[in-house]
């Protein structure tokens, strides 16, 4: 919890760091006239703004002390909430600059735009920068985001990059704060240096040296249900990764069709020192080439990533709940996390008793275990926001009628995003503490 109140604090900071740096080199002075005012504002909106790109680009550079503070999901919870806001800075950074300076040249804003993209160095490059920002915050949205692959959407987002890469001359060669020996500009060249030697180490170099070391390859692949498999992986050391039960990696196969993409999938079983573990289902192009993977493939990854382990209980009961392909970190949970006979339920949620996955293992390990398993089958009613099927709403079911110790409870949960968000709501209802309550969202 303090490395999570640290983090937070180092955020904030570094936004009153460059608004005061701004201040310090007499910016408070010039807000004396309409131009200098319409200018100084511009800078500040671009400063805080770039300065909330940084942080941007930090929390998706999977940083282990990030991870350790507010889990993968979280922080990228937070990076996507941020998109927006610094668009909307770097928007106003160009609109208040452009008309401050049309005001003091006594010119129309139309001309001082076609003024400074001709005569101003680097300015191409500024406006090409806020085009492609505009270009990734737009297919960030939700709603359009729903239309793209995730291929396709993956490789547009890594434009957020480059976007940051061509602003930089501009603000070195136009930006009067950031002058040839000030202190200001050391201080976003050392910021830059910092953010970029993150993403480097930490999602090209770091994965690139543990996948050479412990040389992953597929050990066999298993049909589970129609587009659904458990792919076995072998390698070296695998110990060494210190991947615990609920935690997911990011894999690249390297076969043909599938080794330029890289995505997201949970551990299925205990990782063991020797094997590990992933269920799939097909629902997108690199998914549905998987099953057909040859024995033997190289897989790289990074990671391990995530705080939906053991680490997190709080309580001395347990609620493992899970929904379609979900059902993979909690049936890897449900074969090491502690708990007594008796204080374990695991609730599985699908539309037919024949759609839920790995039901014959995980009902062999509650009977192991001494836990009690529940299929929620049906489908839920329209118009009526639930997690449960139709018939189970009717009857007025809840979370906690359905597990009466639910406030002794740690609850796990992994599913859709809305599916999610669902059972949170009623496990809130129910009074449940939020630090009771873990979730993964695996949707993109």
């Amino acid at each position: 919890m303090r490395l999570a109140d640290n983090l937070q604090i180092l955020c904030v900071a570094s936004v009153a760091i460059v608004i005061a740096i701004f201040l310090a080199d007499g910016g408070a002075a010039k807000f004396g006239t309409p131009a200098g005012a319409f200018t100084s504002l511009g800078i500040v909106a671009g400063l805080v703004g770039t300065n909330m790109l940084l942080v941007m680009l930090v929390l998706a550079a999977r940083l282990p002390p990030i991870d350790r503070a507010f889990g993968h999901d979280q922080a990228m919870a937070v990076h996507q909430s941020l998109g927006k806001p610094a668009l909307y800075l770097i928007l106003g950074h160009a609109a208040l600059l452009v008309t401050g300076y049309a005001l003091a040249e006594n010119t129309n804003v139309l001309l001082e735009v076609w003024n400074m993209f001709t005569t101003l160095p680097d300015m191409p490059l500024a406006f090409l920068g806020l085009a492609l920002m505009i270009g990734v915050v737009i297919t960030s949205l939700v709603v359009v985001r729903r239309r793209f692959r995730y291929e396709a959407w993956h490789a547009v987002h890594l434009l957020a990059y480059l976007a940051v890469l061509v602003a930089i001359p501009h603000q070195l060669s136009v930006g009067g704060l950031l002058s040839e020996g000030a202190i200001a500009r050391y201080y976003w060249l050392a910021l830059y240096a910092a953010v970029a030697g993150s993403i480097i180490m930490f999602r090209f170099v770091l994965p690139v040296v543990r996948s050479l070391r412990h040389q992953l390859r597929v050990a066999s692949i298993e049909q589970v249900a129609p587009g659904v498999v458990s792919i076995s992986l072998v390698g070296r050391r695998l110990d060494l990764l210190g991947a615990t039960s609920g935690q997911f990696f990011i894999w690249r196969f390297w076969s043909a069709g599938l080794w330029w993409q890289a995505h997201p999938f949970s551990l299925s079983a205990a990782p063991n020192g020797r094997t590990l573990r992933i269920t799939v289902r097909g629902l997108g192009d690199a998914s549905a080439e998987l099953p057909r993977v040859p024995r033997g493939t190289r897989v790289s990854f990074e990671g391990p990533y995530g705080l939906f382990t053991e680490n997190a209980r709080t309580s001395p009961r347990v609620v493992l709940i899970a929904a379609g392909i979900g059902v993979a970190p909690i049936r890897s949970l449900l074969e090491t996390v502690s708990f007594a006979p008796g204080h374990a339920t695991v609730l599985l949620r699908s539309h037919a008793i024949g759609d839920t996955y790995l039901v014959d293992e995980l009902t062999d390990l509650c009977r192991a275990r001494g836990a009690e398993l529940r299929i929620l089958a049906g489908h839920r009613p329209k118009g009526v926001s639930t997690w449960l099927p139709a018939d189970a709403a009717r009857a007025g079911l809840t979370l906690r009628t359905i597990v009466p110790e639910l406030g002794q409870s740690d609850i796990y949960i992994c599913g859709p995003r809305p599916w999610t968000d669902a059972v949170v709501r009623d496990a809130r209802a129910g009074g449940v503490p939020k630090k009771q309550i873990h979730y993964e969202r695996f949707d993109w």
